[in-house]
């Protein structure tokens, strides 16, 4: 198929605004835009600022109204508790007004906030769809965060009510979230009027007299009673999702409803190119943009069945798991993170587990949240056989700034590339002074403003934090705060955060072409790079590896093989020396490697706990490896 991606994008560039009122076209208005774009709106302009719909009709009533009400529209499959669920298009919608009516009777209107502290069940999606639903904004909050990052959650948002859980259910422990919950509200000098409760049978909680409520008593008490969709502007907030700021204090961004949905719906056939009916998998969590926009509203705004999935790659109970639910359910496109498929590299390293499955229907792996190195790319395109797609993009955007997309023909796949921008992304590389580079050299990833629909106006209530933040050091640009290069084709190639450039000797290099480098070892699942400081170099690299399952050699030669590869591939220049086997990396709830808290750990520097880390021990075993090697370490 040949591509029509240039002609697409082009289009864009020709007339930006004609090319999105084109796309708003995709989804349901309650009075249609008459305005594209207007400049002065907001901090930077805003999209169909005329324009008045709702989310949740575009994701459930006019799918009913259409005709899809019997078609699936999530498929629940959890291998922890062994629960797996159906729940039609029409049996979504009932539940979704029914507690819209609950949420009503507590008090919620147009405009309230609520928290959703939840684990990954369909009761958290009736529960974001039924804020859409009355207009209110919801903020959902990792299920299991600490106490003290959901109460600063609670405050910056003066969430008016919280839908919670009885717990969590993590491979071989139960997270009770009660305790949590009420520990943050006890913490937050804002207090929730209402906190609407799920319990779980594997560990039910008590709940408060007149605070607390049963969700599915409520559900059951309001079932078959019609709520209307709430008409929003356009421009209103559909959701907050926080972000973690350097000074400690999250960023809330913000996402409106009607540029939200047209660039969703519009993604969901041209870069993942899949049809309304077909089966499509995020596996991420909900806790985070991915699981916003691509298990919740992409889907059912373009009318997929949707796989919400309680369970790991890796565990739950082998690293087959991901080709059991692909077969299993007729997956078209899973979208998931490089993390992952690292994971199940590291405990599958021949793929052997693939051959029990049938994945015929399988047509395609989408990867982003990290940079997917070219290593694990090429082993799963030899495995899986199908293609393997790297995109890019950030919880801010809120989806793909620079993909492959599918949809349109697939273009040339260059390995540690996520390949081109897509339109409303014009994307530039410049240096610190804000002066472009030539081709092929690496800088500062920019986006000219505007940003297009479905990227965050604002954060909330922090116009000047936004602008600050974002669009003050490199004046008319979206600072992306990653750096790379553009090559002669025009393909973006992600080497780093700008945070992970380091300076060895006068030479910026990139961390992430040594983990490049690093990550071609055969032996080697995964692998991070970070800066350590030195005093004769400023800093010099050190490389953290994690070996494959079934590897009987010993860490020193693989170490030593490591070192000889990176300065083979990328020079003694990056005077890469110093190679240490770990045997995890630490990582965020959602796979991202906690480099900058690493480095702080080497150079002995103070540093805090990440609110967001899946394991704190793995910081100690960090530790101990870079005692052995003389790197003296200091306690958090």
């Amino acid at each position: 198929m040949t591509s029509s991606y240039d002609e697409v994008y082009g289009s864009w560039r020709k007339d930006p605004e004609g090319f999105w009122m084109d796309q708003a076209s995709g989804i349901d208005w309650f009075e249609k835009p008459k305005i594209a774009f207007d400049p002065d709106q907001g901090v930077y302009g805003r999209w169909f600022p005329d324009g008045v719909t709702n989310t949740c009709h575009n994701c459930l009533d006019r799918h009913v109204e259409g005709g899809r009400g019997d078609q699936a529209a999530i498929i629940y499959d959890s291998p922890i508790t062994g629960a797996k669920r159906t729940i039609s298009y029409s049996e979504m919608l009932a539940d979704v007004e029914a507690f819209s009516g609950a949420l009503s009777d507590r008090g919620i209107r147009k405009g309230d906030r609520v928290i959703i502290y939840m684990p990954m069940v369909p009761e958290a999606l009736v529960a974001m769809l039924a804020c859409a639903r009355l207009g209110a904004v919801h903020s959902v909050v990792f299920g299991g965060f600490a106490a003290s990052e959901l109460a600063t959650r609670i405050e910056d948002c003066e969430a008016k009510l919280v839908v919670s859980a009885s717990c969590g259910i993590e491979p071989g422990r139960i997270v009770a979230y009660k305790p949590l919950l009420d520990a943050a509200i006890e913490q937050s000098s804002h207090k929730p009027d209402v906190t609407i409760i799920l319990q779980r049978e594997e560990h039910r909680c008590e709940l408060i007299k007149d605070r607390d409520f049963d969700f599915h008593a409520l559900l059951q008490a309001n079932a078959g009673r019609k709520v209307t969709c709430t008409p929003v502007a356009s421009t209103d907030p559909l959701y907050v999702l926080y972000t973690s700021g350097t000074t400690g204090q999250p960023k809330g961004v913000v996402r409106d409803n009607g540029g939200h949905m047209a660039a969703l719906h519009w993604s969901m056939h041209s870069i993942y190119g899949v049809k309304p009916g077909e089966v499509f998998w995020a596996a991420s969590d909900i806790g985070w943009v991915v699981g916003h926009s691509y298990i919740v509203y992409g889907p059912l705004l373009h009318g997929n069945t949707t796989i919400l999935f309680e369970g790991k790659p890796v565990g739950t109970p082998d690293a087959g798991t991901f080709w059991r639910v692909i077969d299993e359910h007729n997956v078209v496109v899973l979208f998931t993170a490089p993390t992952a498929f690292r994971a199940i590299r590291k405990e599958d390293p021949q793929g052997s587990l693939i051959s029990d499955y049938d994945l015929s229907g399988f047509c395609a792996l989408f990867l982003a949240g990290e940079r997917a190195d070219p290593d694990t790319i090429q082993w799963a395109e030899r495995l899986l056989k199908v293609p393997v797609i790297d995109h890019w993009w950030q919880t801010e955007t809120g989806w793909t700034i620079a993909g492959n997309p599918m949809g349109l023909g697939l273009l040339p796949i260059k390995h540690g590339s996520p390949a081109v921008p897509m339109p409303g992304y014009d994307v530039q590389v410049i240096d610190d002074a804000g002066h472009p580079v030539a081709a092929g050299t690496l800088g500062n990833i920019v986006v000219k403003l505007p940003l297009p629909p479905g990227c965050l106006p604002t954060l909330w209530n922090a116009d000047d934090r936004f602008q600050d933040a974002y669009l003050a050091e490199f004046p008319g640009y979206y600072k992306t705060a990653d750096a790379g290069f553009i090559d002669d084709n025009g393909y973006l190639f992600i080497m780093a955060r700008t945070d992970d450039i380091i300076n060895v000797a006068g030479h910026r290099l990139s961390t992430g072409g040594m983990e490049e480098a690093v990550s071609g070892h055969p032996d080697v699942a995964e692998c991070a790079v970070i800066g350590i400081a030195d005093s004769m170099k400023g800093q010099i690299p050190a490389g953290f590896i994690v070996i494959n399952s079934g590897v009987d050699r010993s860490d020193d030669e693989i170490e030593k093989e490591v070192v000889k590869l990176v300065r083979d591939k990328i020079g003694p220049v990056a005077a890469f020396k110093t190679v240490m086997a770990v045997k995890r990396l630490p990582k965020t709830r959602s796979g991202k490697i906690l480099r900058a808290t690493m480095q702080k750990i080497a150079d002995g520097e103070s540093w805090k706990m990440p609110a967001t880390i899946d394991d704190p021990a793995i910081l100690d075993e960090v530790s101990e490896v870079l005692a052995k090697r003389g790197l003296k370490s200091r306690d958090s």
